[in-house]
């Protein structure tokens, strides 16, 4: 049987603030999940849920009050499994006075790579990330957010790690950046790389993970399989929008389906369904008026109802 990529048991983590009356606040309320190997687990959770403080806790940035966890089969206090990891925080801050090629020569140093080993790795990975060749050797005291977190990226895969721990990889890129690094994230599975990626973006949760874990207020709420995440919120009415000329037209196309609900927009309409089944019947009436598709979608998020903690 093969060892999970992490195992957390009962994780707490409690601090003390105040001065003269302290009082202890917990971040993190007795965690317990576990994580496969070779899969993209997603760690959902509000501002202040405990993300991050789970991610110190487990890189051994900072120690646990109470419970315990094991990654690759070992105990977090082992120095040396940390050789296996990669780890990108979620506000990277690096020498500025250091080009992006020079980081991470210097990080694969600390792993151990010869010269020639380090320079072709620094300019696979600063490829592999999109960031523009000629920034390759500009310092990082001129880089925006968006290129710092790319270097970010390609420092935490510099040692070709068993499992990458990513806290908010999106945050200060554009959306083609965005969208980069996604792929890159995907790509990470066919090399059966474990990925752990705390963010409180929901649509990169459900473009990129095998399974995904809420966290609210300290305490795990919810872990599962995207599509049974997906699907605890029952059957939901779903929206229709379509370009038209004459809304009156689409009015008449729909007066046989009661059920379902039209509001004119500019150039078009947007018809709510109460459920999925009825989609094609109504789709097949307003195509018989002469209106053109624009899209089909849910109407909510059964994610966004489980981070918000309506259901």
């Amino acid at each position: 049987m093969t060892t999970p990529a992490v195992e957390i048991d009962r994780l707490t983590k409690d601090y003390e603030v105040g001065f003269l009356r302290k009082r202890k606040v917990c971040a993190l309320d007795g965690l317990s999940l576990t994580v496969e190997r070779g899969e993209i687990f997603g760690f959902l959770g509000a501002n202040g849920a405990g993300k991050t403080t789970t991610l110190k806790l487990l890189m051994r940035l900072m120690y646990p009050t109470s419970g315990g966890a094991r990654i690759l089969g070992r105990d977090i206090g082992e120095t040396a499994m940390h050789a296996e990891i990669g780890y990108l925080p979620e506000h990277p801050y690096f020498y500025d006075y250091l080009t992006a090629r020079e980081l991470l020569e210097y990080c694969a140093e600390l792993f151990g790579y010869a010269a020639a080993e380090r320079r072709r790795r620094a300019a696979d990975l600063l490829a592999r990330v999109r960031l523009e060749e000629k920034s390759w050797d500009k310092q990082l005291r001129k880089f925006s957010k968006g290129m710092l977190q790319r270097v970010g990226l390609a420092q935490a895969l510099v040692n070709d790690p068993a499992v990458v721990f990513l806290d908010e990889p999106m945050s200060g890129l554009d959306p083609v950046g965005r969208r980069e690094v996604r792929d890159l994230i995907a790509s990470l599975r066919t090399t059966g790389t474990t990925v752990f990626m705390c963010s409180h973006i929901l649509s990169d949760i459900e473009v990129l993970c095998d399974r995904a874990a809420v966290l609210r207020k300290g305490r795990l709420a919810h872990i599962g399989r995207l599509e049974e995440l997906r699907g605890a919120g029952g059957e939901r009415p779903m929206e229709v929008v379509v370009a038209a000329e004459d809304p009156a037209r689409l009015e008449a196309a729909l007066a046989p389906h009661g059920r379902a609900r039209l509001t004119a927009t500019p150039g078009g309409a947007r018809v709510e369904v109460p459920t999925e089944s009825e989609v094609d019947e109504v789709l097949r009436a307003l195509r018989a008026s002469g209106a053109r598709l624009v899209a089909v979608q849910p109407v909510g998020n059964p994610l966004e109802e489980l981070f918000v903690g309506e259901k």
